[in-house]
């Protein structure tokens, strides 16, 4: 027993394991997550929306391309003004997507398959319709007024930068109900919830137990950093936002002992620890850093981004607090603020299109709405060497939605819009076998102007093709499920000339998995440091020569090419 009298807490306990279940789950640490939304992925009615029925008739693409948790986006009742981002109601289905009753199918049918389930859960703001803010902006004594932060006073209110600084003038916008100005962090229609309120906060855990009741294995918990932002006229803070964290966990593994919370936290590097708090937070937080400086790496075909990612960020540890959830590209813009001011100036310009013609993928000053196929020229080659890197990084990899068949952004469209569009099933049926409605009829439209070459890739032309990106995409998925060294192993990064290739390597259990790319167009030869027995060595990812020498391994590698190797260590 420590000195506070509570004896999970000795010295020797790892705080990662002191949770409510008694240990950590590790299933969301092995998981192949896919991001997807419900009403772009499958129209099983005709409706022109894409619904939960359409989504559990498309899971056999899913188990192919070796997928094992699903992370859907949000499905609630809205407006849509935010994508389904401003919530109306928080404990139900927007019947245009289907029910509660067809969301408990999903988890039913994810269930016999062995496939988990991640929503989101947006806990900092609510859309305007929602009748909390209904009933708070009718009667200010209502206890529903403090589940939101107003102000009569707005000139002499505290005032920050919006996150929409292009499409909003501030944070405060009057509502002519209440005859008072409310706070929101992000659009006009969004007010920020007053997350210091306790009844706010009662609400919010309750909702998480509600979906977990319901199936749900965890939660993206979007915008956790603006969630503890100062807000309101005074600019207040939470008292201890590390406990929101630990208490919102703390409730859903009472209900679900394995329940996992991933949190959305684009916060400077040297506060992000903040956020696992001690292990008694979120399990694993999306890697922005990361996010960016791999995916500009690749294209540049530089490996410096990812020497300077792994020196900005604290170490994912197999038995430890710190895990990430990496990814290459997401539903928002490509997020570049936190590369160096170089960099970022270079990527703006680099990957920039329609610049110039009403059509400009450059927005919100920090980012690109662009699809991995048009920030690296639709090059699957390159595309697929990208996904094998994230696939060995140490983290959870995020797979986003139709990259995995090259598919492209759709300028036309406006802001975030661009990179949401249709999931293109064939190219053959109409809509891309998305929905048979009018494609006036559409959530989105499958089809646009573009430019050349956008709008040619396809799910049905490459299942099953040898070769093709979705083939390679799955073969790096089912090399990651076949290493445990990735998950369990000591990272460590591989020293090699040149600074095209990039090396790092896992040790676990007396083996090392080697994992080598190529960033260059070019073929590069490379000898990598690693001591393994000759006769203990196997290919697990890629087709590139290999031999043993003196020095290590020396690889040879074509133009964006890669090479997993597993071997026992000497």
């Amino acid at each position: 027993m420590d000195a506070d009298g509570d004896p999970t807490r000795a010295a020797d306990v790892d705080p990662a394991a002191v949770l409510a279940d008694g240990g950590r789950p590790d299933w969301y640490r092995d998981a192949v997550v896919y991001s997807l939304d419900v009403k772009t992925f499958q129209d099983s009615d005709g409706d022109g929306w894409g619904d939960f029925r359409g989504l559990i008739d498309r899971l056999d693409y899913l188990e192919e391309l070796g997928v094992d948790c699903l992370w859907i986006r949000p499905f609630y009742p809205s407006p849509l003004r935010d994508n389904g981002y401003d919530v109306a109601d928080y404990r139900g289905v927007d019947d245009r997507v289907g029910s509660l009753d067809a969301f408990d199918a999903l988890v039913e049918e994810l269930d016999e398959r062995g496939i988990r389930l991640i929503t989101d859960l947006v806990l900092n703001h609510t859309s305007t319709e929602h009748e909390w803010f209904q009933r708070a902006r009718e009667d200010p004594e209502s206890k529903y007024h403090d589940y939101y932060l107003w102000t009569s006073h707005v000139e002499q209110a505290y005032n920050t930068s919006n996150i929409f600084p292009e499409y909003e003038d501030g944070v405060w916008s009057y509502d002519e109900v209440a005859d008072k100005h409310y706070f929101h962090q992000f659009y006009n229609h969004q007010p920020d919830l007053n997350v210091a309120n306790p009844d706010v906060q009662e609400e919010l855990f309750s909702i998480a137990e509600f979906w977990l009741e319901r199936g749900v294995d965890g939660f993206r918990i979007d915008a956790a950093h603006p969630m503890v932002l100062p807000k309101g006229h005074n600019a207040h803070r939470l008292d201890d936002p590390q406990w929101l964290f630990r208490e919102l966990k703390r409730r859903a593994r009472a209900v679900k002992d394995d329940a996992v919370l991933l949190a959305e936290a684009d916060d400077e590097p040297d506060r992000l620890d903040f956020y696992f708090a001690g292990g008694e937070g979120f399990d694993a937080l999306f890697n922005f850093v990361g996010n960016s400086h791999v995916t500009y790496g690749v294209g540049v075909g530089d490996t410096w981004p990812l020497y300077r990612m792994f020196e900005q960020i604290p170490d994912a540890q197999p038995n430890g607090h710190v895990w990430w959830a990496n990814f290459l590209r997401n539903h928002d813009e490509w997020n570049l603020l936190k590369l160096p001011h170089e960099a970022l100036e270079h990527a703006r310009e680099e990957f920039r299109e329609g610049h110039g013609d009403g059509r400009d993928s450059w927005i919100f000053g920090r980012g690109h709405r662009l699809r991995l196929a048009d920030l690296y020229d639709g090059d699957h080659d390159r595309i697929a060497m990208a996904h094998s890197l994230l696939l060995s990084l140490p983290g959870t990899p995020i797979l986003f939605s139709g990259d995995e068949i090259g598919m492209h952004a759709d300028l036309d469209l406006p802001e975030r819009q661009a990179v949401r569009t249709p999931m293109r099933w064939d190219g053959d049926e109409p809509n891309a076998g998305f929905s048979t409605a009018a494609p006036e009829e559409l959530v989105l439209p499958v089809d646009g102007t573009g430019w050349p070459g956008v709008y040619q890739a396809d799910a049905a032309g490459q299942r099953g093709v040898e070769g093709s990106l979705f083939e390679r995409v799955a073969d790096a998925t089912a090399a990651r499920a076949a290493s445990p060294e990735v998950a369990r192993g000591d990272c460590s990064i591989v020293h090699v000339d040149p600074k095209e290739v990039w090396a790092h390597r896992f040790d676990h259990d007396g083996t090392t998995l080697l994992a080598v790319h190529n960033f260059a167009d070019e073929p590069r030869e490379v000898v990598a440091d690693v001591d393994v027995a000759p006769d203990a060595v196997e290919r697990v990812l890629g087709a590139s020569d290999y031999d043993l020498v003196d020095d290590g391994v020396r690889v040879t590698l074509g133009g964006c090419d890669y090479l997993w190797l597993r071997g026992e260590r000497r």
